[in-house]
């Protein structure tokens, strides 16, 4: 599909350039989506896999329903309508939520169970392990994610294990969804001095990240830049993304540069969650395991003389 069918799309308040050598759509691998051989070489080759339709819709709207009836009980969304509309309301701005998935037993059988867990057992034909922490998001109308990799937030394991971004509904360019950087993981020319380092991390010699780190604040915050234009520009290919629907799942690796779309609606909701899986014969990163995982909380902080 040729960019000039699209409307103009926008990421962290920037118009991006929709020419067809900057901008375009996701591949649709759900016709490889029981050739894992085939899936193992597109990923190795793009990236990413974009899982059209791979979970079952039914499933994800029983999950979504489950986080918006708690959303309306915590007086986020408009009475008005009905709470799986996941209407806002006014200047209820970003929620980052994932207290909502604790004990949501639709949301937490969705993600760590059946059909999506049996994907990445099958994908790295082995045993997995996925974190214990789920991210949950409900952005409300503005400016979506900048851009970024994942590695700086959670290397201290394994550097193989893939994020699953996760729409609960369907997902209009409007609504603002996910978006790659075509072969972003490819430029470690660039990366290489960015994406190994942890947002965590800190100078214990250092008396103003000290002080960030007190007040339980990052020195680094994992940000690659807060201009998704410029960042195409600098390692070329092209910002992938598409409508997404519920059943759908978009899943990449460390290193892949990745943002996503302003929210442009008047007054909706975009709710998506991350989630990590990896082999359960690599070591694991300990921020993000256990009961009440650590998180980027004081007792994940890593002090270093620098």
């Amino acid at each position: 599909m040729s960019t000039a069918t699209l409307p103009q799309i926008y990421s962290y308040g920037h118009a991006l350039d929709m020419d067809d050598g900057k901008f375009g759509l996701l591949r649709d691998s759900s016709d490889a989506a029981t050739d894992f051989p085939e899936l193992r070489r597109r990923f190795a080759a793009e990236g990413y896999l974009y899982m059209k339709g791979y979970l079952e819709r039914e499933k994800v709207l029983e999950a979504r329903a489950a986080l918006t009836s708690r959303l309306a009980a915590s007086g986020t969304l408009d009475p008005a309508y009905p709470h799986t509309e996941a209407v806002v309301k006014k200047d209820a701005g970003y929620i980052f939520q994932p207290d909502l998935t604790t004990g949501n037993e639709p949301v937490q059988k969705l993600l760590y169970s059946g059909r999506l867990t049996d994907f990445y057992r099958k994908f790295y034909d082995e045993e997995i392990r996925h974190y214990d922490f789920t991210w949950l998001r409900a952005i409300g109308p503005g400016k979506g994610t900048n851009p970024h990799c994942d590695l700086p937030y959670m290397g201290r394991g394994t550097h193989k294990h893939m994020t699953c971004w996760l729409p609960y509904g369907d997902v209009s360019f409007e609504l603002g969804g996910l978006m790659v950087l075509e072969d972003s993981f490819k430029r470690m020319d660039l990366l290489e001095k960015y994406v190994y380092r942890d947002v965590d991390a800190f100078c214990e010699n250092k008396a103003a990240e000290v002080a960030k780190v007190k007040e339980g604040k990052w020195a680094f915050t994992g940000t690659l830049s807060h201009n998704p234009p410029a960042v195409r520009n600098k390692f070329g290919g092209r910002w992938l993304t598409a409508e997404y629907q519920a059943g759908d799942f978009l899943t990449f690796g460390m290193f892949t540069v990745h943002a996503s779309l302003d929210n442009r609606t008047p007054n909706r909701l975009r709710i998506s969650s991350d989630t990590r899986y990896q082999r359960a014969s690599e070591p694991i990163d300990e921020r993000w395991i256990g009961v009440n995982p650590p998180a980027h909380g004081p007792n994940g902080k890593r002090g270093l003389i620098c």
